[in-house]
């Protein structure tokens, strides 16, 4: 058998792609094992698997030995050597003074006592938690799981016990034998002799524990702490022990004259659990604390305190990202520990930056990113034993949530390769090691890591059959191998046909155990007589049982209905910070879960979740590939999608409805697929499997036919492609080789010219528009051929420049540009007018991993890329590109449809079909300040920082498509409103002027009037209801302009501004009436009943500076910004005694925008914080939050309505536009009409444990 690789390091980032580059040229090779490289490369084989392994770098002969082995360039290789160890020495010199400071953030690990002066946020709890502990002997903390409550305990309480003796234990799967240890340890008795007197009477634990801990402290009271107490209902099999274990807590804590208090810590979901249990719901009663989430100060606290203590600063934009993201996200504290560490990694010197938070992965990837990053980084033997140590750690059961639970250290066996990957895991940790057990360092990691949790769905069966027999295996080693242990009949039989499949997952222990019992099953065989005695006694003891229980039921139905709304809330904030997890991944799982929740118990934070997860883009899951897909292919002319993969099929896609795309034909060969292609007509179909290409007749998609095979004389085809008239196909070959296909007679292709490309095997040969050029890829370059002769191609330019692997290449179909992709992590465009010297125009560099594909949309205008994830890039402007989206990726190819509207983005969960109109609005390249409906609501208007106003057609809001652009060269655009009737939109810019355009063809604006401030930008403009009058502020002054001829605006009169310049203008809906804002303390009402004199109103409320204010549709309210975070609501109905009615606070960060419905029963709000808050002012006086809008990455200046009330779109200093469906009647029948099949049993089980399943479509 081959040597395993060992894993990556991940402490060194360039020479982990150093590394890692080396492994994928060998993987490009074919994967010689090592001894055939010794063989060429004249080193021993140890030495050449040391040079991959990322350890250290190897020298620069070895290097070179192994690459010339391996095919690559060597004289590239000599200079990446170079370029790594002058990297290396620069870092070497610079660690000495970094490498003695700890992080300030502990990542996904719980704090510990000695973490108390890194712990912040939680003073207000940790005092309530004194408080009561001092009050009640004993108290019961509940949360959800990633509220805090571990770290409550141990860096809260403990840290600030009074000096009490302390204990802290979690149970395991044995509480009492976990019990005895602790006191043996605190004593000096032994264990078993403490066991003994615990199972003898469990009242006997109160005095061990005085005498262990208060044999010094006579006045005080002793403390014990149980951690995680739900382990003793998911690990703790046997009912008696787990019985048995709360009788002596209860006692211990509750006996006349007790001087133990005793406190547990509960995951919330596992409340009902503990209401079984009589004695404990009653010592509970009253004696409850709930840790929630934290506030938005108390995460600024936890945020930035622990790095200013070791002298960090993090920048405030991500403070208020970090609070804001964090605040939509129900038990996001773990998640934002380890974003926070991650950030902290990447820090520039002593900052932590957005930047390198966003590299982590932030709050919603970062624990999936360094799983992720860990897992890929082992060779294949590595990634199997990472499995199943994760398996091991996962209590997996029907009625409750996935746990985290400890395994010890023998229960792995002793492989190396077991042994090197806990190492890997617990250094990134995702793992701890403590004494002999082994567990995952916080169950955030089951929730939010795809990969783990695919593992825990596939055979959750299979999953609970093992752990059964692994607490089996260990409860009889512990009974010393008693025989009365031992699996018997029924469950003896599942657990053997489960091990036959399985013997690789068995550890000794276990095997040794099954042994024992199908030993034991055959003397019982021969004993009948005693067997049926035996079964006698477990009818009577199953009777007796049966007893109790029946007893037991009239105690804890009352406890069951106090509990189940609180279980319903607890399992309604796990799921949806699940479905806030899979957003990306897994649309149509996310909306459905999250609707699910809410339907199982509204609240706050259910409708928050809907509200931002249907706002995220939405894109159709195509599953059924057993293994990565490798290619894909759109049918010119039919919605047909071809999709390849290694699983050794090919299938054919009916995607004329992308939300229910349909299965035609599967193709299977004997080999893995590695292409797939169509001719332009779309009646041929190409694929590469085993090294030949194979030709299928697709006139009929649903009834494929082969044609022909065809290959080089090597046969190592490895990649296929048409050439634009059909007529001619190209082929990379692994022989380093490329070569033109005449396919004329499509059952009988023959050879043009097979020529030699590049020093590597290539990746897939593409064709120029017009087919006279042909582009290949291989090694770290792209070269260009002339293929007009088609028997005898010549050499063009060469596209140098990638210091990676160059995998995929695409020619622009409007423009002579070619774009290529590398494993540098980079994607380049070329200017190719003279193909002969191709000029390097923009280097792409936002991917943070290895680039294997780039393709164009059919206009030319979008570039996506993939890599770990897709980009998609603005190429209007060949070299000046832009991002304007960011997808989930993960797999080798991407393809757009041939209409352009959606784009085929493979990934871990299968093929996301994805309508890039649902995408955000992205196409401005500055700040967006503004955001206007058209009266008809057809329309939408944007303006930003880039100098430009861009109208939309969002007739359906989730179909939205670009119409025209108005570019405004003087300035930055600030404020932009549409005339009543539709026909005329006015803008105010930087450069001092108003503009009015005529826009009746939104397609062809006309500009009708320049309007010139003459002091200073032009800030706010507004119509007014009758479109008779224009209002403009600036800095100084606000202009009244007559627009009855809006070819040439007459200015009526100019009012002296206020403050610090002018910040909004609007009217009334009568149009009497002006609102101003502004700063320094500038909020005014103006009467414009004559425009040509216009008159202050009384305005009594002032703010330190009011950047905005907007009446209601009915004119009766006024909303105006009371301070920097809080709105106030004024009744105008008597204009001159404006009076306030109510204030409104809830952002965390300063309000900028303020808009009404048209009907004026709520108001929207945006700010500083990176969202928008919708509220209910159908009583004014009595406003109430509805919702939290959550998905921008920076500042919303600006919120605007749709003229129906149903759509609200936001602006953002993130340079998007985002709309929102505010209507949760309209989210649900949406959601519903998407949903093509409903939560499966097992998705129901897996998510809502324990809860009857419903159909959250259902009576809707």
């Amino acid at each position: 058998m081959p040597r395993p690789e060992r894993p990556l390091s991940s402490e060194s980032p360039p020479l982990l792609e150093f590394a890692s580059d080396l492994r994928l040229l060998r993987e490009k090779a074919g994967k010689p094992t090592y001894r055939q490289l010794s063989e060429s490369a004249h080193y021993s084989v140890t030495v050449l698997a040391q040079a991959a392994a990322g350890r250290k770098l190897p020298s620069l002969a070895v290097t070179l030995a192994y690459v010339d082995a391996c095919g690559g360039d060597v004289d590239e290789w000599r200079a990446r050597w170079h370029s790594v160890a002058a990297d290396l020495e620069s870092a070497a010199a610079a660690a000495p003074a970094e490498k003695d400071r700890r992080p300030p953030f502990l990542g996904l690990a719980p704090f510990q006592p000695s973490d108390a002066d890194r712990f912040f946020g939680r003073d207000e709890l940790i005092d309530q938690l004194l408080r009561r502990v001092r009050q009640r002997r004993f108290v019961g903390v509940f949360g959800a799981s990633g509220s805090g409550k571990s770290s409550l305990l141990r860096a809260g309480l403990l840290a600030r016990a009074e000096n009490r003796p302390t204990m802290i234990i979690t149970p395991g799967p044995h509480p009492m034998d976990e019990l005895a240890l602790r006191l043996a340890r605190a004593t000096g008795r032994p264990a078993e002799e403490i066991r003994a007197d615990l199972a003898a009477d469990p009242a006997n634990l109160h005095p061990r524990l005085q005498r262990a801990l208060l044999a010094k402290r006579r006045h005080a009271d002793a403390l014990l702490i149980v951690d995680q107490f739900e382990e003793t209902f998911t690990l703790c099999s046997d009912e008696t022990e787990r019985a048995r274990f709360i009788e002596a807590l209860v006692h211990a804590a509750n006996r006349r004259g007790s001087r133990v208090r005793v406190v547990l810590g509960v995951r919330a979901d596992f409340y009902g659990h503990c209401g079984r249990h009589p004695e404990l719901a009653a010592a509970l009663r009253d004696a409850q604390i709930l840790v929630g989430p934290m506030s938005a100060a108390e995460l600024h606290q936890a945020i930035t305190k622990p790095a200013v203590a070791e002298g960090y600063v993090i920048e405030s934009a991500l403070v208020s990202r970090l609070i804001a993201e964090a605040a939509a996200q129900p038990a996001s504290l773990p998640l934002v520990s380890h974003a926070l560490l991650e950030t902290w990694r990447r820090r520039r010197g002593t900052r932590l930056t957005v930047q390198g938070y966003e590299e982590a992965g932030g709050i919603q990837h970062a624990i999936a990113r360094t799983a992720e990053e860990v897992y890929t980084s082992l060779d294949p033997e590595g990634r199997i034993a990472a499995k199943r140590i994760f398996l091991r750690l996962v209590s997996v059961e029907q009625d409750t949530a996935d746990a985290k639970c400890c395994a010890g250290l023998h229960s792995f066996g002793e492989s190396g390769t077991v042994t090197m990957v806990m190492e890997r895991l617990a250094a990134a940790r995702l793992i701890q090691l403590d004494d002999n057990c082994v567990q995952i360092t916080h169950e955030a990691l089951i929730r939010c890591w795809p990969r783990l949790r695919d593992w825990l769905t596939d055979d959750r069966e299979s999953l609970r059959l093992h752990q059964q027999l692994a607490a089996a295996a260990e409860t009889w080693e512990a009974l010393q191998e008693n025989p009365d242990a031992l699996y018997r009949g029924t469950r003896l039989a599942r657990a053997k046909e489960w091990a036959d499949g399985n013997d690789g997952a068995l550890t000794g222990r276990e095997r040794r155990f099954l042994a024992a019992g199908l030993a034991a099953e055959a003397a019982e065989q021969a004993t009948a007589a005693t067997r049926t005695r035996r079964l006698r006694q477990a009818v009577v003891l199953l009777a007796c049982l049966l007893l109790v229980a029946v007893t037991s039921v009239g105690y804890a139905v009352h406890s069951q209905r106090l509990v189940a709304d609180q279980r319903n809330q607890a399992l309604a904030s796990n799921v949806i910070t699940q479905a806030a997890a899979m957003r990306d991944e897994n649309p149509p799982l996310a909306l459905r879960l999250a609707l699910a929740a809410h339907r199982l118990a509204p609240s706050q934070a259910t409708r928050d979740s809907l509200f931002s997860t249907f706002a995220a883009p939405y894109a159709t899951l195509l599953t059924g590939h057993r293994s990565d897909l490798v290619a894909i292919a759109y049918q010119p002319g039919k919605a047909v999608l071809a999709t390849a993969s290694w699983d050794r099929t090919a299938v054919l896609w009916d995607v004329r409805d992308i939300n229910r795309p349909r299965r035609l034909a599967t193709l299977t060969l004997p080999d893995s697929l590695k292409a797939v292609s169509f001719s332009s007509d779309g009646r041929l179909m190409a694929t590469a499997s085993g090294g030949a290409a194979q030709l299928w007749d697709v006139t009929d998609p649903a009834r494929p036919a082969r044609v022909s095979t065809f290959a080089n004389a090597t046969r190592t085809v490895g990649a296929v492609a048409f050439g634009p008239d059909g007529r001619i196909a190209a082929t990379g070959n692994g022989d380093r080789t490329a070569q033109l296909w005449d396919l004329t007679d499509p059952r009988r292709p023959s050879s043009l010219a097979g020529f030699p490309a590049h020093a590597g095997p290539l990746g897939s040969p593409v064709f120029s528009p017009d087919g006279r050029r042909l582009l290949t890829v291989g090694g770290r370059t792209a070269r260009l051929w002339d293929i007009g002769d088609r028997r005898s191609p010549r050499p063009l330019g060469r596209l140098s420049g990638h210091t990676g692997v160059v995998a995929g290449g695409a020619f622009s179909p409007t423009a002579p540009v070619v774009a290529t992709a590398s494993w540098d992590h980079s994607v380049r465009l070329w200017d190719i007018s003279r193909p002969g010297d191709p000029v390097p125009l923009q280097v792409l560099r936002d991917h943070d991993a290895l680039v294997w594909s780039v393709a164009f949309s059919p206009d030319g205008t979008t570039l996506a890329s993939q890599g770990r994830t897709l980009r998609l890039w603005d190429v209007t402007r060949p070299g000046r590109a832009r991002e304007v989206a960011v997808l989930p990726g993960g797999a080798y190819t991407t393809a757009f449809s041939p209409d352009g509207a959606s784009i085929a983005v493979p990934g871990r969960a299968g093929l996301r079909l994805q309508d890039v109109r649902e995408l955000p609005l992205a196409d401005h390249r500055d700040v967006v300040a503004a955001v206007t409906f058209s009266p008809d609501g057809h329309t939408l208007a944007t303006a930003s920082w880039d100098r430009t106003v861009r109208l939309w057609d969002v007739t359906d809001p989730h179909r939205r498509s670009p119409l025209g652009v108005l570019t405004e060269a003087g300035g930055f655009v600030r404020s932009v409103d549409f005339s009543p009737d539709g026909r005329l939109l006015a803008s105010g810019s930087d450069d001092g002027n108003t503009r009015v355009y005529a826009v009746a063809d939104p397609r062809r604006p006309v500009l009708r009037a320049t309007l010139p401030a003459k002091d200073g930008e032009v800030t706010a403009v507004a119509i007014s209801p009758d479109g008779r009058l224009l209002a403009a502020g600036s800095e100084r002054t606000i202009s009244l302009w007559d627009l009855t001829e809006p070819a040439s605006p007459r200015r009526l009169t100019q009012i002296p501004a206020h403050g610090r310049g002018v910040h909004t203008v609007g009217f009334s809906r009568d149009g009497r009436v002006l609102s101003t804002s502004g700063g320094a303390d500038a909020g005014r009402l103006w009467d414009v009943t004559d425009p040509a004199v216009p008159r202050e109103l009384p305005f009594p409320f002032r703010g330190d500076e009011i950047p905005s204010q907007a009446f209601s549709a009915d004119g009766t309210l006024l909303a105006t910004i009371a301070d920097r975070q809080t709105v106030r609501l004024v009744d105008i109905r008597d204009i001159r005694r404006p009076r306030q009615v109510a204030l409104l606070t809830g952002h965390s960060g300063t309000v900028y925008a303020g808009a009404f419905t048209p009907d004026g029963r709520r108001l929207a709000t945006s700010g500083a914080d990176h969202t928008a808050k919708l509220w209910d002012i159908g009583d004014p006086r009595r406003p109430a939050l509805i919702g939290t809008f959550s998905g921008h990455t920076s500042d919303v200046p600006t919120v605007a309505f749709s003229p129906d009330g149903h759509t609200m779109a936001t602006g953002s200093n993130d340079y998007t536009v985002k709309l929102w469906e505010t209507d949760l009647g309209r989210i649900t029948a949406r959601i519903c009409a998407l949903a093509t099949t409903g939560i499966s049993d097992a998705d129901w089980k897996r998510y809502f444990p324990g809860v009857p399943h419903r159909d959250p479509c259902a009576n809707r």
